[in-house]
């Protein structure tokens, strides 16, 4: 079969990568051979047909070929219709968005229109012939397996797909249809219903994954038999996502054990637990090389240590302006730098090594935006866990006409000042592989023993500066840009609230926050080099 392969740990920050085929049925290798050679060595931006072109499946490849080979209704109507149609046994999942982007994708394109096959039909034909068994199975007279109607194919065929399959079957009490209760106790199978709905909706192009393609050759066997418009069907590769489960069942079993929270755990890869875990949807729908989660960065601490400067008086007060981005159409901010500020626990170690670039006794670093930088000067540790409670610093401010050395590397921080509402208090919920291994199922005792007992980690005394206040207010974050995957996500929920937490990783607001306690989920980390570790 051919798929499309994915690990669920880096879901959240790369892209889809491709097992051997890009998405639109295109050999990149192929692709690539066919380039010309970078001029000078120069190293080349990624092309925009790739990354900024969310048509750029439909322009080439598998599916340029699949318009090219049927464009339009062959029945004279001309036009172009796709289906998707909607699961109603649970909760869309990261799987789903290609076939998402494919079909709602293809029929944009070719601006046209997209069915979602939720209407009921009720059509009446003329050359049709009644079983004579129906009515009685119809009405209940035979049990659950006692009598089933199956379409006359051929059991010699080598495709197992014509080999006489069901089309009718009885329904047994647990399973009675939503709508009509007992009066049918027969429903029709996929196999029966699945071309005859997109003959009916007028689907010019059923496209599904690659599991159908035997199921082509039934689907216009049937169409043929019956003598009604034949959609064309032809099959995509599917997505694999490893690391992780997306069967309902499984799933269902994961709530029911307290192993997740809900169907919307930021653990899981349904699209609303990504939705609740901060991933935009431009970037799911984008597939795109990195998560492009926001534009916004400020400070936050997860796991913070105090630090005094003991030479900047106890009332110290300077305002230091800080931008939310690079990119200075996001605007500035500013936040109080006082005698007392929090670094994150990692940035300090109780001893100086070459390898270690931040902050240890005799060395100095830079604080982010502040004018001059610190040394660290000693420190005090918690006589019981050993752990260090309180650093000592100075601060490296030069006499006037002095030049100071400006230091090797800088860390971030945020202040101790009640009167300027800093620093904000959050609790921090970090996640992890829900499973110990990319391939669950294969468990001997079942993918319930893989679970990852730190599949999240809670840090409950994060801190972050006031500018969260402002990203707050004016989300959702990033701002849809026009003509890149637009969108319509104009309501503001609290994932939207999304921001970077300098050199640590991008968070968002969960909606289990309230105004007194605000609660961050983190999207995916960031990559630091290894040598700060």
């Amino acid at each position: 079969m051919d798929y499309t392969k994915a690990t669920a740990s880096n879901m959240t920050g790369k892209a889809l990568s491709a097992n051997s085929k890009n998405s639109n049925g295109s050999n990149p290798k192929k692709d690539n051979a066919a380039k010309p050679p970078n001029p000078k060595g120069k190293a080349t931006a990624p092309s925009p047909n790739t990354l900024n072109d969310p048509d750029s499946m439909f322009k080439g490849g598998f599916l340029a070929d699949v318009y090219i080979e049927n464009p339009v209704r062959t029945d004279g109507i001309g036009r172009v219709v796709t289906r998707f149609p909607p699961e109603p046994n649970g909760f869309l999942h990261l799987r789903h968005t290609k076939a998402i982007m494919i079909n709602f994708g293809f029929a944009k394109f070719h601006e046209t229109v997209l069915m979602s096959v939720i209407a009921p039909n009720k059509r009446l034909w003329p050359n049709a012939v009644a079983a004579k068994a129906r009515p009685a199975m119809r009405d209940g007279k035979y049990q659950p397996r006692e009598a089933v109607l199956r379409m006359r194919q051929n059991l010699e065929d080598n495709n197992p797909q014509m080999w006489d399959l069901t089309a009718y079957r009885v329904l047994d009490e647990k399973h009675r249809h939503h709508r009509t209760g007992n009066k049918w106790r027969i429903y029709p199978t996929y196999d029966f219903t699945h071309c005859l709905c997109d003959s009916f909706e007028g689907v010019t192009h059923s496209l599904c994954t690659t599991e159908f393609e035997l199921s082509r050759v039934s689907y216009e066997w049937l169409c043929d038999k019956v003598a009604v418009y034949k959609p064309m069907q032809r099959e995509f590769g599917c997505l694999r996502i490893s690391g992780t489960v997306l069967s309902k069942r499984k799933i269902l079993a994961l709530i029911e054990n307290n192993h997740v929270r809900d169907w919307d755990d930021p653990r899981l890869y349904t699209l609303i637990a990504l939705r609740r875990r901060g991933v935009p949807p431009e970037s799911i729908l984008g597939f795109v090389n990195e998560l492009g989660v926001t534009k916004a960065e400020i400070p936050l601490i997860p796991n913070g240590l105090s630090m005094i400067i003991e030479n900047i008086p106890e009332d110290y007060i300077e305002m230091v302006e800080l931008p939310f981005s690079k990119d200075p159409a996001y605007g500035v901010h500013t936040v109080p730098f006082t005698r007392t500020v929090y670094i994150e626990r990692g940035d300090f170690r109780e001893s100086a090594s070459k390898d270690f670039f931040r902050l240890a006794p005799g060395t100095s670093v830079g604080l982010l935006k502040v004018p001059y930088p610190i040394t660290a000067t000693g420190f005090e540790t918690d006589p019981e866990t050993g752990l260090v409670t309180l650093v000592h610093a100075r601060y490296e401010k030069p006499n006037e006409g002095t030049a100071f050395k400006k230091p090797k590397s800088y860390i971030h921080w945020v202040a101790k000042c009640p009167s300027k509402d800093s620093p904000v208090k959050a609790t921090v919920r970090v996640f992890n592989p829900l499973f110990k291994s990319d391939d669950p199922d294969a468990h001997p005792e079942g993918f319930l023993s893989n679970i990852n007992p730190r599949s999240e980690e809670i840090f409950p005394n994060a801190m972050i500066e006031t500018g969260i206040e402002e990203i707050k207010r004016t989300a959702p974050w990033p701002r849809p840009r026009s003509g890149q995957n637009d969108v319509a996500s104009a309501t503001t929920s609290p994932e939207t609230v999304r921001f970077q937490g300098m050199r640590v990783a991008y968070f968002c607001l969960d909606r289990d926050s309230t105004e007194t306690n605000l609660i961050l989920n983190r999207i995916v980390s960031l990559k630091e080099d290894a040598k700060k570790a």
